[in-house]
């Protein structure tokens, strides 16, 4: 991309207004914790105080506004307790220049080094370095100094207790973020139909698990619908998944094909209305054409084998999603035309007290039954079906105290038993089939009380050793924090000084600005510099337009403050520059409350301001720190942790009786966050004005088309991943171990501009195919064959050299076929 179109992007991008939903509660509460301590400095101290502890309030209520599950009181306090701190460091300083400009270069270095620790820890440090650039300026004395940090404080601590005894929308972000799990399930079914290898967003499952973690007392207190929907949404997008793709049995066209879809459609229904009960705390009104789409007598005829096993398992895990979420369970109701034999039962454990499961059918008809396990309390579970064309019954554990166990099918047909390696707890399995003829048993029922696992959110000083560990990490000279944070020093450094030798006065303006809008990456600093620079022209003509016309006295201008305050927290989120525009405005009216007249501030502050926000740009260009480079070194991270998922799903099919779930369960998630670390990584180089250097954008694609072909092939076979006692694949455990040694060296070769090659895979493969020739496990050598294919897609997406062409002036075609076919047959 140009430099030229870059900016132009930019610029387009800083000044867009996006559509949000606003949070017009939360932006009162805001502006009442600022509204009582203006008045309450005003009472005792006076404005230049007042302005002081207006800005300590205003960045405390600001702190609480970033992205955090629930508002921590403690980041009010701590970004209060951090600008007092600084106000009064600053002061002490202030009359010694080249001592003020030390402490200024290390203040605003740590400040960039917090970026490590997270947005939010970055953005209030950020905040605070540039607020203080102001605030050392308000106090004439030592004890005012010293005065006006203890109202910091103080208004830290009012917009604590506001949190804390008017707390808006309780549990708000996590039903939220549960909602938009289930609702992306929804639209995943949806799509489903027209594509049956559409692609998943697994962001908003990431995004409810975080949101999943509370302390021990919020688990105490946590609504019962937000206990255990999210673990059955984890299971629930393989099943669709395997339900929908055709290589799993279903064809392309015709009546089974037509079946899908319909059930597919009562599959995204009931999604839609669980995500929005669980969203506004309503019961769920659950479709009733939607249900009785699997109560269609004639589905077993229809669909055999694993696609029937998929639909009966998505019944259960979604009539579990309807009574998680406060619905009415709904009984299963016989299916004609059921393939006699049970093939098992299907156990989830996302368990939060003891549990274990219920009666299941005895006849000889039943397919098995499902059970979820996420318990709380005490519940008696209802019986499961006992017609012998029974395949399956469902059972949600949503439950509140104790349930009841239940024994295994025991007829002779039965073929084991599957379970969901998605789980967050210990599974609570029950007992064996005894016959003879049992390809597999299922766990053995517990005997000692399990204890609750819940996600532990740490407090708030447990999170201070993590960030200095984050910040110690990152403090290398490769590292794109300690770049920033070396820019963001020296340009503060850089504009303090600049604006304190021209003749215009208020010379923090410069680099208060550059503090504010500089950020690690290219695109946030300049499109904020552009809203910087167009938020602060529109917010002081604005205000310099209301002092003109109403000449507001103390009082009045304290309120046109809080007003401009309340309108930037209900604003907030829709982008930077109606933000911007609103802290223009408040600070020209927060000023003029302290005594400064309009036209001391107006004039200054654009033209520094346009010099701040020209000093960050400029840093950036000769100082950058380009993503594009570093697309390979994200790559070959996606791919070392990818690798071990697919790998540790091959292993629980060689080995049944080891406990493979939860390792299984930490490798997708350690894939899943280095699938987003890519996707950021290339969201932010297709915004950067720099040639590729070495991967290409098709390469990119194409790699990246690889590598989500290979998590999707793991995912269908993870579906359907053992039970303890299942018949073991002795080769499958050869071709884990030969998969995670090969892409941990791939992921070097990529590094290392280098094409990864996979003969230990090959091999192993091969030796499979060699040793198995009555394929008893076809499924899953297939898959395995499916993944050296994706792998090898991989491998020629990276290949950019130039094919030598043929005696007839074309490139000779490469012996796989097609890369990335549509067809997930041909895959």
């Amino acid at each position: 991309m140009s430099w030229r179109r870059a900016l132009k992007d930019t610029a387009r991008s800083g000044i867009a207004v996006e559509r949000k939903r606003l949070e017009p509660l939360i932006a009162v509460r805001g502006a009442a914790g600022l509204a009582i301590v203006i008045a309450l400095s005003l009472w005792l101290f006076g404005p230049a105080a007042a302005a002081s502890s207006a800005f300590g309030a205003f960045q405390a209520a600001i702190a609480t506004f970033q992205r955090s599950w629930r508002p921590r009181p403690e980041l009010a306090i701590a970004s209060g307790t951090s600008l007092a701190v600084s106000t009064f460091l600053g002061y002490l300083t202030i009359s010694k220049e080249p001592l003020f400009l030390a402490l200024l270069v290390v203040w605003t270095f740590a400040a960039g080094m917090s970026w490590a620790a997270g947005p939010t820890i970055g953005l209030i440090a950020s905040s605070n370095v540039a607020i203080m650039l102001v605030t050392v300026t308000l106090p004439t004395s030592v004890a005012q100094a010293a005065g006006h940090a203890a109202m910091m404080i103080v208004g830290g601590l009012v917009q604590a207790a506001l949190i804390v005894l008017f707390p808006v929308r309780r549990w708000g972000a996590q039903r939220d973020a549960l909602a938009d799990a289930l609702a992306a399930e929804a639209d995943y079914a949806h799509r489903l139909r027209h594509d049956p290898v559409a692609s998943f967003d697994p962001q908003p499952l990431m995004e409810a698990r975080n949101a999943a973690a509370v302390t021990p007392r919020q688990a105490r207190r946590r609504p019962a619908e937000l206990h255990g929907a999210r673990g059955i949404a984890e299971r629930i997008r393989p099943v669709l998944a395997s339900l929908a793709d055709p290589a799993m049995g279903v064809p392309a066209e015709g009546p089974a094909r037509d079946r899908v879809r319909e059930l597919l459609a009562s599959a995204a229904s009931l999604l839609d209305a669980a995500a929005h009960a669980i969203r506004h705390g309503e019961p769920v009104s659950a479709p009733p054409a939607a249900l009785a789409t699997f109560r269609t007598p004639d589905t077993g005829s229809i669909l055999t084998g694993a696609p029937y096993r998929a639909m009966t398992r998505l019944n259960t895990l979604l009539q579990d999603v309807v009574e998680t979420a406060g619905g009415t369970p709904q009984e299963d109701t016989p299916q004609e035309d059921a393939p006699s034999g049970a093939r098992g039962t299907a156990h989830s454990a996302e368990n939060d007290g003891r549990s274990t499961p219920r009666p299941a059918s005895t006849d000889p008809g039943a397919r098995g039954t499902a059970h979820s396990a996420e318990n709380d309390g005490r519940s008696t579970p209802r019986p499961a079906p006992t017609d012998p064309g029974a395949r399956g019954t469902a059972h949600s554990a949503e439950n509140d105290g104790r349930s009841t166990p239940s024994p295994a099918p025991t007829d002779p047909g039965a073929r084991g038993t599957a379970h969901s390696a998605e789980n967050d707890g210990p599974s609570t399995p029950g007992r064996a089939p005894t016959h003879p003829g049992a390809r597999g048993t299922a766990r053995p029922a517990p005997t000692t009380r399990t204890r609750p696992t819940t996600r532990t959110r740490p407090t708030f000083l447990a999170l201070i050793p993590k960030a200095l560990k984050a910040m110690r990490g990152e403090l290398h000279r490769g590292s794109p924090i300690t770049r920033h944070a070396t820019r963001v020093s020296a340009v503060a450094a850089t504009g303090y000084i600049l604006g304190t030798w021209l003749p215009l006065g208020h010379g923090y303006w410069a680099p208060l600005t550059s503090v504010m809008v500089m950020r690690p990456d290219f695109s946030q600093t300049y499109s904020r510099a552009v809203a910087r620079l167009a938020g602060t022209v529109i917010g002081v003509a604005v205000a310099t337009g209301v002092v003109q016309a109403a000449t507001p006295g103390t009082l009045q201008s304290g309120t046109l403050a809080v007003a401009s305050a309340a309108l930037m927290y209900l604003l907030m989120r829709t982008g930077q520059f109606a933000t911007q525009a609103c802290i223009a405005a408040y600070v020209v009216f927060l000023l003029g409350m302290g005594g400064e007249e309009w036209t001391q501030t107006v004039p200054e502050r654009v033209l520094l301001t346009l010099m701040g926000g020209f000093l960050a740009m400029l840093a950036y260009a000769v100082y950058p720190a380009w993503e594009t480079p570093r697309l390979r070194t994200r790559l070959a991270d996606w791919l070392a942790a990818q690798g071990p998922y697919v790998a540790a799903v091959f292993g629980s099919y060689a080995d049944p009786s080891a406990s493979n779930a939860p390792d299984v369960r930490e490798a997708l998630l350690t894939a899943r966050t280095a699938r987003a670390a890519w996707h950021a990584a290339v969201a932010r180089a297709t915004a950067e004005p720099v040639r590729h250097r070495g991967l290409s954008r098709t390469a990119a694609d194409d790699a990246e088309d690889a590598l989500a072909q290979l998590g999707r092939v793991a995912m269908l076979l993870e579906a359907h991943l053992p039970e303890r006692g299942a018949t073991p694949v002795p080769p499958a455990a050869r071709f884990a171990d030969a998969l995670r040694e090969s892409t941990h060296k791939g992921a070097k070769a990529i590094r290392e501009r280098r094409v990864p090659t996979w003969d230990a895979v090959r091999e192993a493969l091969d030796a499979w195919e060699t040793e198995n020739p009555e394929n008893a496990d076809k499924v899953v050598r297939n898959t395995a064959t499916l993944v050296l294919d994706t792998l090898t897609e991989l491998s020629e997406a990276l290949d950019t050299a130039v094919p030598p062409m043929t005696l007839d002036g074309t490139a000779p075609e490469k012996p796989n076929g097609p890369r990335n076919p549509k067809d997930s047959a041909t895959r």
